[in-house]
C-alpha cells in the first residue's frame, strides 16, 4: 500500500487543527492497511474510550480512525476543553453534529460569538464558560432561548471593557435564569473587578427557587445583605432550597454572618472570603458573636473563613479562642474546616474543633501565627477519621507536628508549606503514611537526608511540593527517586522550584526514573540550561511516552534566547509533544531576539497554553488573557 501522506500535526476531526500532539500517519500494511480492515462499530467504540485528546491524535494517522473520530465525538456526553484555549475552529469541529453533549467546560479566552451556535446545545445539563473576554451579550441570550434543561452554570469573565459587565448582569443572566426552571447550581465569577462594582443584587428576583449552590465573587458586604434579608416578608425565592453559598467579599461582618445563617435554614455548606481594600475598623469587623451566629446552622459540614493574603489587614484581629470554642460547640457535624487569618485564636481554639466535631476529615488553618504543635498533640478518635490535613505558613510550627499527625492512617493529602521549622525528623514519620498522594513541603528546613527517608518510605505520593526548600541538593533528588519505596512509580507532580543547587543532573534523573511525571515545576532554579531541557524531552522522546502536560521555567535566567526551539513542532526530534501548559515568565516574553518566538510557537501548536504572568503551574485560580492577545 503506498503511504499516505500527512494531514499535520494535530489534525483534528472535520480537517482542522486539533487538540492532539500526536504521531504521524499510520503507514503501508503495517498501519493504515490493518485498521481499514477493523469493523468501522468497532473502531467508533475503541475511539470513543480514549478521551479527546487521543482521539484528536488517533484522527491524524488514517482515514479509518479520523471517520471514527469524527462519529465518536457525535456521541460524546461530556467535554472538558479547559485545558488549552482552544480557537472558535476548533471548537466548532469538536461539537458540530452533537446532539448527546451533557456536560460542557470550555476555557473561552480566545473565543468569540461566531461560535455560540456550536457552545449552546439544548441537551446540555452543565456549562462552564471559564475566562471570557470576548463574548457580547448575545452568547447569554442564546443559552437562556436554547439550554432550558440547565441544572448547572458556571461563568467566569476574565475581563470586559466599560460598564458591559453591568448589562450582562442585569439583563441576560437575569434571562437565562428566568428560562431555565431546573437550575441548581449557579456560579458567576468576575475575578478582575472590585466588590460592588458588577450589579449582583438586581439578580435577586431572577434566581429560581431551585438554586442549591450559589457562588458569586466578588461582591460587596451591602449587596450580600440584600440578597440574604433577616426579614422573613423579605425573604428571597431561594432561601429554603439554597445548601451551599460562597461569597468572596469586601469585608466579612458580623451583621452578615447573621443575616445569612437567619435566612438560610437548610445551610450545609458556607465558604466567605474576604479582601478588605484597607485597614479595616475593628467596630465593624468579625468578632466572636459572628462565630457564635454560625452555631444557629447545626446541619453546616463545611466552613470556611478565610480573610485573602493580598489584603492590607490580613488578620481577624477580634476573634480568639472564645469565639472557636463557641463555634466548635455550636457545629459539631462539620467534616470539612477551613480558617485563614485568625491571628488571636490560640491551641486551645484549634484543638476544641479537632475534638469535638467527630466526623471532621478535612482540616485547614493559615496565617496563625499562635498555633503550636500542642494543637495536633492529641488527636485521639480524630486520628483515624482525617484524610486532610492543611496547616499552612504557620511558624511555630516544628517536626513534632508532622510526628503527631503521622498517627493519622487514613491521612491522603499533607500541606505544611511555609512552615519553615519542619525538619527531617517530621519527614521520616510521615514517609511510614501508606496512603499519603499529596505532601507540600514548601519552605521546610529539610536536607537530603529526609528526602532519603521519603524515598525509602511507603507514601504513594503522586505530588510532591518542595519549593523553596534550599537545604536540597542533586544528589537528594537523586535519593528520593532511586530509593526503595514506590514514589518513583506514582509520582506526577513535582515542584522543586526555588532551589538554588538544583541542575541538570536532578533533571536527568527525574526524567529517567519517573517516566509517568505529568507536571514539573523548575521556576527559578538558576542552574537550568537549554542542555537540560533537551535532556528532559529527548528521554521521554525516546521511552515513546509523552506524559509531560505542565513545565514552569519562570525566571530560569540561564536559558537561551533560543530555547523555545525545543518545543517547536518542528524541531528535530520534535520533543515535549504532549506539553500543554509552559510558564515562562514575562522577562522571556519581553525579550528581544526569541527564535522562535512565542507567537510562532502556539501558530504551530495550537494545543498549547504559554504563560508569562508568572502564575502557578496551570494558570491555577488566575484568569488574565491570553498571551497572544497582549
Amino acid at each position: 500500500m503506498e503511504k499516505r501522506p500527512r494531514a499535520g500535526d494535530g489534525v483534528g476531526v472535520g480537517g482542522g487543527v486539533g487538540v492532539g500532539g500526536g504521531g504521524g500517519e499510520a503507514s503501508g500494511s503495517l498501519g493504515g492497511g490493518l485498521v481499514d480492515m477493523l469493523p468501522e462499530a468497532l473502531l467508533v467504540e475503541v475511539v470513543g474510550r480514549v478521551g479527546l485528546e487521543a482521539a484528536c491524535s488517533a484522527a491524524a494517522s488514517c482515514r479509518a480512525l479520523r471517520g471514527a473520530a469524527g462519529a465518536a465525538l457525535t456521541a460524546v456526553t461530556s467535554l472538558d476543553l479547559s485545558v488549552f484555549p482552544p480557537t472558535n475552529g476548533i471548537v466548532s469541529r469538536i461539537l458540530d453534529g452533537n446532539g448527546a453533549l451533557r456536560s460542557l467546560t470550555v476555557n473561552c479566552s480566545l473565543l468569540d460569538d461566531s461560535v455560540v451556535a456550536s457552545i449552546a446545545k439544548g441537551s446540555l445539563l452543565e456549562l462552564e464558560l471559564l475566562k471570557c473576554s470576548s463574548f457580547t451579550p448575545y452568547l447569554f441570550a442564546v443559552i437562556g432561548e436554547r439550554c432550558t434543561n440547565l441544572r448547572s452554570i458556571k461563568l467566569e469573565v476574565a475581563d470586559l471593557n466599560g460598564s458591559e459587565h453591568f448589562v450582562i448582569c442585569r439583563k441576560t443572566l437575569a434571562h437565562i435564569f428566568k428560562r431555565c426552571d431546573y437550575l441548581e447550581n449557579i456560579s458567576l465569577k468576575f475575578p478582575l473587578q472590585t466588590p460592588g462594582s458588577v450589579d449582583f443584587d438586581s439578580l435577586v428576583s431572577a434566581i429560581p427557587s431551585t438554586t442549591k449552590v450559589l457562588l458569586l465573587h466578588p461582591v460587596a458586604n451591602w449587596q450580600a445583605k440584600k440578597l440574604f434579608p433577616i426579614s422573613p416578608s423579605l425573604k428571597t425565592p431561594f432561601g429554603d432550597s439554597l445548601e451551599s453559598l460562597s461569597l468572596v467579599l469586601d469585608i466579612i461582618t458580623d451583621e452578615l454572618v447573621t443575616f445569612i445563617t437567619g435566612s438560610l435554614p437548610n445551610l450545609l455548606e458556607l465558604c466567605l472570603e474576604d479582601n478588605p481594600g484597607s485597614e479595616t475598623d475593628l467596630d465593624t469587623d468579625l468578632t466572636n458573636i459572628g462565630l457564635q451566629a454560625l452555631g444557629i446552622c447545626q446541619n453546616l459540614t463545611h466552613l470556611s473563613l478565610t480573610r485573602g493574603k493580598q489584603s492590607y489587614s490580613s488578620t481577624f484581629r477580634r476573634v480568639n479562642d472564645f469565639g472557636i470554642l463557641m463555634l466548635a460547640e455550636g457545629c459539631k457535624q462539620l467534616q470539612t474546616i477551613r480558617l485563614g487569618g485568625f491571628s488571636k485564636v490560640r491551641d486551645a481554639g484549634y484543638a476544641a474543633l479537632l475534638h469535638s466535631c467527630k466526623d471532621l476529615k478535612k482540616f485547614e488553618v493559615s496565617t496563625a501565627s499562635c498555633l503550636s504543635d500542642l494543637t495536633c498533640l492529641d488527636l485521639d478518635e480524630a486520628a483515624t477519621k482525617i484524610t486532610e490535613v492543611r496547616l499552612l505558613s504557620c511558624g511555630l510550627l516544628t517536626s513534632e507536628t508532622a510526628i503527631s499527625l503521622s498517627s493519622c492512617t487514613n491521612l491522603e493529602v499533607l500541606d505544611l508549606s511555609g512552615c519553615r521549622s519542619i525538619a527531617d525528623a517530621g519527614l521520616a514519620s510521615i514517609s511510614q503514611l501508606s496512603k499519603l498522594t499529596l505532601l507540600d513541603l514548601a519552605g521546610a528546613d529539610i536536607t537530603d537526608a529526609g528526602l532519603s527517608a521519603l524515598g525509602n518510605g511507603r507514601c504513594p505520593i503522586s505530588s510532591l511540593c518542595l519549593r523553596g526548600c534550599r537545604r536540597i541538593t542533586n544528589n537528594g533528588i537523586a535519593s528520593l527517586l532511586l530509593g526503595s519505596g514506590t514514589i518513583n512509580k506514582t509520582l506526577v507532580a513535582l515542584d522543586i522550584g526555588n532551589i538554588a543547587r538544583i541542575s541538570g543532573r536532578a533533571v536527568t534523573v527525574i526524567a529517567k526514573n519517573c517516566e509517568q511525571i505529568s507536571c514539573l515545576c523548575l521556576r527559578n532554579c538558576v542552574l537550568i540550561t537549554d542542555p537540560c531541557l533537551e535532556t528532559l524531552g529527548s528521554v521521554q522522546h525516546n521511552s515513546g511516552k509523552s506524559p509531560l502536560r505542565m513545565l514552569d521555567l519562570s525566571y530560569c535566567s540561564r536559558l537561551s534566547r533560543s530555547f523555545l526551539r525545543l518545543f517547536d513542532p518542528l524541531f528535530d526530534p520534535p520533543l515535549f509533544r504532549g506539553l500543554r501548559w509552559l510558564g515562562i515568565g514575562k522577562n522571556v516574553l519581553e525579550r528581544r531576539g526569541n527564535s522562535p518566538t512565542v507567537a510562532e510557537i502556539l501558530e504551530r501548536k495550537p494545543g498549547l497554553t504559554i504563560c508569562a504572568n508568572n502564575c502557578e503551574v496551570g494558570c491555577r485560580n488566575q484568569c488574565h488573557p491570553d498571551v497572544r492577545t497582549l
